[in-house]
């Protein structure tokens, strides 16, 4: 079988990412990580011996391709399905033939589902006893976390594989086998005089890659020379090809996490302008607002916390807000609270705090609430000694009073240590004078400036 389709029909009718697909795992590029020659999966397919998988990735990266490779190495029927246009009953049609390739011909049948984190429950319902007893090997593409877009009972029959980007050499690698073995491309010696910009519009994805080549040369047109010569595909042809045809963002794909990322690292350093940049590139591109709504929820007790209380309390209501009135005038409310966050007082104490008193509770599992702070509902456990002892801060002066109120194995663990920034200079004055000689907590003392007379 050869590497590539050569037909000379094909390029009139097929892409040249689906012209260009290897069918040899020997020759597939990139992805060391997950199928390279020392990895379990590459030792699985050696021996035909593989489980069920769903592979994470974005786009052109090879998912489609991993499971063409898989499906040959193990002389396996192939049924490949979209998840966007197929229902149950096509689902099961697919196991019933996976049942009767079994049976009659001991041939396994791998089942490919792309886009499966479009599928809902009940129809990855309908895939889980065929995957638990083999009836079918489960292959899934997704450019979705799977940890949220799949149910738990079909994730845990399955192993994960995260496919990342491709490399420059990766990249350059696929575009040449293109250009050397393609029915139409080798008919001109191409040369691409910018291998850098080319994997930049690229973004590490090979399909776009090669789309970008076969859109230049369509943008040449009557100007292609006689086959057999030069062409040149220079940085300006290749970004005119990609302008036209390489949207500036794809919701739910990498630029999603890139931008968002981009937007929450300008916020937590406290560079307004950068954070409503990075939110109109994603507002304009269709983003929906309520998830950026979202993030600014979560950074305002991450990042900013008791430093301004007042910040979880505006990114709620911007939430709420945004839900209500929808775009485009949400974008207003985005902005200003965005610029906000930006500007307010940095804390991470509360994660610090939380993920301090976490290691704690994995580390000494079996502690037990000291009984002066167990609740004593009945005489029985009043007497048992629930509840004893315990001092009720409003008898005592400024409402306070020192007790222990962790249990013994962690008497006096301090998790939550403020920041000397905005409110939590207050707070951390309150709490070192009521808790003196027992926690430590920084205070900025007032300087005190005195007129001359």
């Amino acid at each position: 079988m050869s590497l590539f389709s050569t037909q000379q029909e094909d390029w009139q009718l097929t892409p040249l990412a689906e012209r260009c697909r290897p069918h040899r795992l020997a020759e597939f590029v990139g992805q060391q990580e997950v199928v390279g020659p020392d990895t379990v999966l590459y030792r699985q397919i050696q021996q035909k011996r593989i489980r069920s998988l769903i592979l994470w990735g974005p786009p052109g990266v090879g998912k489609t391709t991993l499971a063409y490779l898989i499906a040959n190495e193990l002389q396996a029927d192939f049924i490949a399905i979209s998840a966007v246009t197929t229902g149950v009953s096509d689902v099961r049609k697919a196991i019933e033939r996976a049942r009767r390739n079994r049976q009659q011909f001991q041939q396994p049948t791998i089942l490919f589902i792309d886009e499966i984190h479009r599928f809902n429950k009940a129809q990855q319902d309908a895939l889980l006893h065929a995957v638990e007893d083999g009836t079918i090997i489960l292959i899934g593409a997704t450019t979705e976390n799977p940890s949220f877009e799949v149910i738990a009972p079909l994730l845990s029959r399955c192993q994960v594989y995260q496919l990342k980007p491709l490399s420059e050499t990766d990249i350059e690698e696929i575009v040449r086998r293109c250009l050397q073995r393609d029915a139409r491309l080798k008919r001109w010696q191409i040369q691409i005089t910018d291998w850098p910009v080319l994997y930049r519009l690229s973004g590490g994805d090979a399909r776009r890659a090669l789309n970008i080549i076969e859109k230049s040369l369509d943008l040449l047109g009557d100007t292609l020379p006689p086959e057999g010569q030069s062409i040149q595909v220079d940085a300006a042809l290749m970004e005119k090809a990609a302008g036209q045809m390489v949207p500036i963002y794809d919701k739910g794909r990498e630029f999603h996490y890139d931008f968002i990322s981009a937007f929450i690292k300008s916020l937590r350093g406290s560079d307004p302008d950068a954070a409503i940049f990075w939110m109109a590139r994603m507002l304009a591109a269709g983003e929906d607002p309520k998830f950026i709504a979202r993030r600014m929820v979560i950074l305002a007790a991450e990042d900013i916390g008791n430093a301004d209380p007042y910040a979880l309390t505006l990114a709620t209501s911007c939430f709420t807000a945004v839900t209500y009135v929808g775009m485009p005038e949400a974008q207003i409310i985005l902005s200003q609270v965005a610029a906000y966050l930006a500007a307010a007082p940095k804390s991470n104490a509360a994660i610090v705090a939380i993920n301090r008193a976490l290691a704690d509770v994995e580390r000494f599992p079996s502690v037990q609430v000291p009984l002066h702070l167990r609740n004593a509902p009945t005489t029985l456990l009043k007497t048992l000694g629930y509840g004893k002892d315990y001092q009720y801060v409003h008898d005592f002066p400024g409402h306070f009073v020192q007790a222990q109120y962790l249990p013994d194995e962690l008497k006096n663990r301090q998790y939550y240590v403020p920041s000397q920034q905005g409110e939590e200079v207050a707070i951390a004055r309150r709490l070192a004078q009521w808790w003196r000689g027992i926690k430590q907590y920084a205070v900025t003392e007032k300087k005190e400036t005195s007129r001359k007379k």
